[in-house]
């Protein structure tokens, strides 16, 4: 599986109007957050719990359906100093058992410390145990997506001012 260079590489292929989903990609669950048409804002949409791969690719693909996606942009959890370690390589599988199974265009964004940043913004609204449980999954799916599309609007950006 060959990834773009770059997000302005990936876009460039997907429909008008089309969104873009972040994928948070844990263990127990995925969180899925969804941009605007116009990929400038990730808003936390929804957390599914893993049950089985088959069922949970299920549900993705047919919430992607439901909201207009394009593309899917996973969470790549790299380790700190770069290197790729067993949940990176997990995200992959996830990534090359997917592929196969819809058209949509995946793209890796790394999504070092988004869970951390994201539990750190929780701790300090004062959320509840229960309710940073609750929430996370999709915050950190946000966190990623958003990543990915202000990345996205710096590319837009600078491929306009070369062109001046």
């Amino acid at each position: 599986m060959t990834e773009p260079l770059d997000p302005l590489a990936f876009t460039a292929a997907l429909a008008p109007g089309a969104r873009l989903f972040g994928l948070d990609l844990g263990t127990k669950t995925i969180g899925i957050a969804v941009s605007d048409e116009g990929f400038r804002i990730a808003t936390p949409l929804e957390t599914i719990t893993r049950v089985k791969y088959s069922k949970d690719v299920a549900k993705l693909l047919e919430l992607a359906e439901r909201n207009r996606v394009g593309g899917l942009i996973l969470g790549l959890p790299v380790n700190m100093d770069g290197s790729e370690g067993p949940r990176a390589q997990s995200t992959r599988a996830f990534a090359r058992n997917l592929k196969p199974l819809t058209s949509l265009p995946l793209y890796f964004w790394d999504e070092r410390l988004s869970t951390a940043a994201v539990t750190r913004t929780l701790l300090e609204a004062d959320a509840s145990r229960k309710r940073r449980d609750e929430v996370v999954d999709k915050l950190a799916a946000s966190y990623i997506l958003q990543g990915f599309l202000d990345r996205l609007h710096v590319a837009e950006r600078a491929d306009d001012l070369r062109r001046l």
